[in-house]
This record gives C-alpha cells, sequence and structure tokens, in this order.
C-alpha cells in the first residue's frame, strides 16, 4: 500500500502548498491598509500570482514528465519557502512610494505563482505512474482535498498569527513549512513504484494491470506528443471548461475574506473561521468528487463518468453563488457561499482525472494546459471582480461567477474522456 503513502505525502504539499499560496488573500485587509493600497491596485497584486502560476504550467507539466515528480516537487517546495519569506520584507508606505510598493509585491507574486505552477501537473505525473489506469479521480480528489484543508487551516492562522504580531511576523512563521515537504518528499518519494524497496510484487502487478508498458519513450516521441497535447480538442474543451470553473473558484480565492470583513462587516477573526468552515466544506466536495468519478465512471464509462460530477457540481454553483450574492440576510448569504464551495470541490477530482485519462503518458502536460487557461482565467477574475464591483457593486461582482459556471457545463459536455492521445 505504498502508493498510499506517496498519496499522503502529496496530499500534504497540497496542503501546505496552499497555505502559503492563500495566506496573502487572508492578510489582505491589514496589508492594504499598511501599505496604502486600494482595491484595484490590490487587484494587480492578486493577478500578478494567477499571471506567474498561468506561464509556467505547461512547462511545469513537461518538467514533471521529463525530469520526474521527485526532483521538481523538491525544488519548487524550497522555492515556496524562499518566496513566503521575501514577501515580509515588502517595502512599507514610509520608505517607498506606491508604485515601487505594487511593483515589489507584483515581482515577488509572480515567481510564487511561478515556483507553485509545477505542483498539480507534477501530481498528475506521479498519480498516473502510481495508481492503476482507471483508478485515478479519487487520489486526484484526494490530494485536492489537502488543498482545501491547506486553505482552511490559513484562514484560522493567518488572521490570528497578523492579530498578536503583524502581517510579516506571519510570512516569516509559515515559510518553513515547504522546506518541510521538501525533505519529506525527497526522503520517501520515487519516480518509479519498482524503485521503491518497500513495494511488492503484488502492488507492482496492480499498478502495471492494463497499462501500455510498450510506448515509445524517447525525446522525439516525447516532443511530438507535447505538440499533440497542445493541438488536441479534448484538451482543449476541457481546459476551457475548468477555466470556467475556475472563475467560482477565484471568487473564493482572491475575494470572499475580503467581502466579508469591507462588505457584510464581520470582524476579521469571525471571518477567518468563517472561510474556513468554506475551504473545509470544499475538502469535503473534493473527496466526494474523486469517489464518485470512479464509481461513475466504472458504470457508465470514462466519457459520462467524468462529466456528469461536473455537470451537477457546476449547476450548483450557479445557484448558489446567486443565492450568496443576491441574499439580504448575512447568515443566509454566507451559508450558500459556504456549500458553494463544497459543489466547486466536487469538479477537481473528475476534472483531473479527465486531464489524465486524455493525456495518458503525459498527464503531466494535459494537465499544464488545462490548468494554463485556467488560471488565465484567473488572472481576468483579479482585475475584473474589483472592476465590477466598483462599477456595478459587489452583489453584480459575485453573481457573475453564476454566468461562467453555466458556460462550464457547455464546454464539458464536449470532452471525450475516452479519447486518449497517442
Amino acid at each position: 500500500m505504498i502508493r498510499w503513502r506517496i498519496l499522503l505525502i502529496l496530499a500534504l504539499a497540497s496542503f501546505i502548498s496552499y497555505v502559503l499560496r492563500t495566506n496573502l488573500s487572508f492578510a489582505a485587509p491589514e496589508m492594504m491598509a499598511d501599505l496604502g493600497l486600494s482595491e484595484i491596485q490590490w487587484g494587480y497584486v492578486l493577478a500578478a500570482f494567477t499571471a506567474g502560476y498561468a506561464i509556467f504550467q505547461f512547462p511545469g507539466g513537461i518538467l514533471g514528465d521529463r525530469f520526474g515528480p521527485r526532483r521538481v516537487l523538491t525544488v519548487i517546495a524550497v522555492l515556496w519557502a524562499v518566496l513566503t519569506l521575501a514577501t515580509s520584507f515588502a517595502p512599507g508606505k514610509d520608505t517607498a512610494s506606491t508604485g515601487l510598493i505594487i511593483a515589489s509585491l507584483f515581482l515577488v507574486r509572480f515567481l510564487v505563482g511561478a515556483a507553485h505552477a509545477p505542483i498539480f501537473p507534477v501530481m498528475n505525473a506521479s498519480i498516473v505512474r502510481w495508481f492503476p489506469v482507471g483508478r485515478w479521480a479519487l487520489p486526484l480528489g484526494l490530494s485536492s482535498t489537502g488543498l482545501t484543508l491547506g486553505g482552511a487551516a490559513a484562514a484560522i492562522a493567518v488572521p490570528l498569527i497578523i492579530t498578536w504580531f503583524g502581517w510579516r511576523i506571519a510570512f516569516i512563521c509559515l515559510a518553513p513549512l515547504g522546506v518541510l515537504i521538501a525533505v519529506i518528499w525527497w526522503w520517501y518519494s520515487r519516480d518509479n513504484p519498482a524503485d521503491h524497496a518497500a513495494v511488492n510484487e503484488a502492488e507492482l502487478d496492480l499498478i502495471r494491470y492494463d497499462r501500455d508498458t510498450d510506448s515509445d519513450s524517447g525525446d522525439e516521441a516525447g516532443q511530438a506528443d507535447w505538440l499533440r497535447v497542445l493541438k488536441n480538442r479534448d484538451v482543449l474543451f476541457l481546459m476551457l471548461s475548468y477555466s470556467s470553473m475556475n472563475f467560482v473558484f477565484y471568487i473564493v480565492f482572491n475575494w470572499f475574506f475580503y467581502y466579508l470583513v469591507e462588505v457584510r462587516e464581520f470582524s476579521a477573526t469571525d471571518a477567518g473561521f468563517v472561510a474556513s468552515a468554506q475551504w473545509a466544506a470544499g475538502a469535503a466536495g473534493a473527496a466526494l468528487g474523486g469517489w464518485l468519478c470512479d464509481r461513475m465512471c466504472g458504470r457508465l464509462g470514462l466519457r459520462w463518468g467524468c462529466r456528469w460530477p461536473v455537470i451537477i457540481g457546476m449547476a450548483a454553483s450557479a445557484v448558489l453563488l446567486l443565492l450568496g450574492a443576491l441574499h439580504p440576510a448575512p447568515a443566509i448569504a454566507v451559508s450558500a457561499m459556504v456549500l458553494l464551495f463544497f459543489f466547486n470541490q466536487l469538479n477537481e477530482g473528475p476534472y483531473w482525472a479527465t486531464s489524465v485519462a486524455i493525456g495518458g503518458e503525459h498527464a503531466g502536460a494535459a494537465g499544464g494546459v488545462m490548468n494554463t487557461g485556467a488560471n488565465v482565467m484567473g488572472i481576468f477574475n483579479a482585475l475584473l471582480v474589483p472592476f465590477f464591483a466598483n462599477a456595478f457593486g459587489w452583489t453584480f461582482a459575485i453573481a457573475s461567477g453564476a454566468v461562467f459556471a453555466l458556460i462550464g457545463i457547455l464546454f464539458m459536455l464536449l470532452v471525450r474522456a475516452d479519447h486518449t492521445i497517442h
């Protein structure tokens, strides 16, 4: 059962990655006040992360396929620690102009995005190597559970540390987590299950069952496959669907905590507990979505088995977004937004399982393409939501995500998960 231990470490890496990337969102009210930044200016800072994250998705997937998940994840985790520490040294308004403050935060957050970009394509590459064909959605869903639990932990821990010590100390305290996961992953993981001393023949036979072991793995063939990934119609429709879903995700990731504090007038600590409950709901949704996708794939086949959880999750997300945006009672609106994230994360396992099914041996590259488009959408979210809020109000800004959720369903209906790239 070594593959499940590998998955546990991957889930821990996902957890730490999200603690170290969501921290800025939970520090937003204090940092904006301390540094003298407006909502529009803060949107540029948020967009920097998603720009770096989007640009390095596909290269990150290629690195994972070419150099192996063990080396790539170790290196990027160390970078997470270094860049989290660098955030704490952003210049203040007493020593620098607003332009310099924005430029320094933009640069650091761009590099943070670039360093975090490879993690999920690398997870794709690792899970496709360690788990049997057709049993990828549950481990992928559980790895997404790790990320949502990381968001839940950060939602409580970051505001509390800031309340006690200030936002700069909060970043310093969190930085060592990156080094910790780098050490654990390098020590225990292997790129090939056969190279792990604790894997027995029974587990190897299970992992290898129904797997094509005769495919050409040379560099020339690999480069051709990367081109096929970029041109593949199913990968492109999957990217468009996942991008639409990610607009909803980034409403939560970028703006929900700020919305609670500045619009719904929650205290920072109360908003932290509400946001933590939302991320915890997402963790449950991610685990359930992976399990549901594997069950449906067993009964309906890959195509509809991967589609149905997304259809359910996106339709429910659209309804709950509208309820959360339009209902005047804060308790009902916030409860809808918490439940919204459960259904949003129900999609994660099915989407990533689809990218693995379509990508095959180059699952890392396929996942990189999918996540590139999704995080380009994150850039638009960081810029559009504050524009909508200033022009039309926060009700319109939050409700706009419902349109993207419905568009995501339409694109997913065009994706054929049972067509693997050859």
